[in-house]
C-alpha cells in the first residue's frame, strides 16, 4: 500500500518540472490526483501516469474565479482534498533600478498571489473537513538572497511567512501547512538559464551546493509526499530546504577537503 493510499492530492503546475515529477510520485503512491496548470501535459507524463490516473484541468492560479471552480470541482469528483502541492510558478531576472513595473508584477501575482488564491479556496475545503496538509513550492531565494532576482526573491520570501501564517491560524483544524525551499533543480525553468551561461558558471552553481550537483524534480516530489503523509503528521510551519547543501554556508578553500 502507498504511503497515501486512496486520499486526494491537488498539485498546481502538474504539467512539467516539479509538479509533473509530483504527480508521477503521488499517482505512485496510491492518491488520487489533480493537476492545475495552465499548460497542457508535457512529455510523456500522460503516458507515464496513464490518463486515466489523473485529473488534468487548464487553470491559472491568478484567476481567483476559475481556481475556486477548479478546486470546487475537485473536491465533487473525489469527495475530499486531502493534501496539496502547489507547485506552479515562475522566474525573473533584473536588477531593481532597470526593472519594468510590469515584470515585478507578473513574478509577484504569481509566485505570491497566486499561492494566497490557491490557499484561500484549498483551505475552505480542508476547515469543512477537519483536516489536510498544504505544501508549498518556495525556494532557497525566499530564505536567502540571491542576485538580480529582486522580484523573485520577494515574492518566495513572502511564501514563507504566508506558509507561516497560515499553519498557525489553521493548525487548530487539524491542517499543516509547510512549504520546501528547493535549490537549483534539474527542470525547464533552470535548463532555459542553463542555454545562456558558461560551462564555467554553470560549473560554479552546482559546485555551490555542497553534494556539487544539481538536484532533480523527483528529489523535491519525494520531500513533498513526507510533508503529505503521516510520516510528518506532527511537523508544520517549516519551510524545508532540499538545496544539496546550498544554504549551509560558503566553503571556503583554505583546508584541504577530507579524503
Amino acid at each position: 500500500m502507498g504511503r497515501i493510499e486512496g486520499r486526494t492530492a491537488l498539485i498546481t503546475g502538474g504539467s512539467s518540472g516539479i509538479g509533473a515529477a509530483c504527480v508521477r510520485r503521488f499517482v505512485a503512491e496510491g492518491a488520487n490526483v489533480a493537476s492545475l496548470d495552465v499548460q497542457d501535459p508535457q512529455g510523456d507524463l500522460l503516458a507515464d501516469v496513464g490518463a486515466d490516473k489523473v485529473f488534468f484541468q487548464k487553470a491559472d492560479i491568478c484567476d481567483e474565479a476559475g481556481i475556486a471552480a477548479a478546486v470546487d470541482a475537485v473536491a465533487q469528483r473525489f469527495g475530499s482534498i486531502d493534501c496539496v502541492v502547489h507547485a506552479a510558478g515562475i522566474s525573473g531576472v533584473g536588477v531593481a533600478h532597470t526593472l519594468d513595473i510590469a515584470d515585478w508584477d507578473r513574478v509577484v501575482d504569481v509566485n505570491l498571489k497566486g499561492s494566497f488564491i490557491v490557499a484561500k479556496h484549498v483551505l475552505r475545503k480542508m476547515v469543512a473537513q477537519r483536516g489536510g496538509s498544504l505544501v508549498f513550492i518556495s525556494s532557497i531565494e525566499g530564505i536567502s538572497g540571491g542576485n538580480i532576482v529582486p522580484a523573485y526573491n520577494a515574492a518566495k520570501g513572502g511564501v514563507v511567512l504566508l506558509m507561516r501564517n497560515l499553519a498557525m491560524d489553521y493548525g487548530r483544524y487539524g491542517i499543516r501547512v509547510n512549504c520546501l525551499c528547493p535549490g537549483f533543480i534539474d527542470t525547464p525553468m533552470l535548463a532555459g538559464f542553463k542555454e545562456h551561461a558558461s560551462d564555467e558558471v554553470r560549473t560554479a552553481m552546482e559546485k555551490a551546493h555542497m553534494l556539487e550537483r544539481f538536484g532533480q524534480p523527483e528529489e523535491v516530489a519525494s520531500a513533498a509526499l513526507f510533508l503529505c503523509s503521516d510520516d510528518a503528521s506532527f511537523v508544520t510551519g517549516h519551510p524545508l530546504t532540499v538545496d544539496g547543501g546550498f544554504t549551509t554556508g560558503h566553503r571556503l578553500l583554505i583546508a584541504k577537503p577530507p579524503e
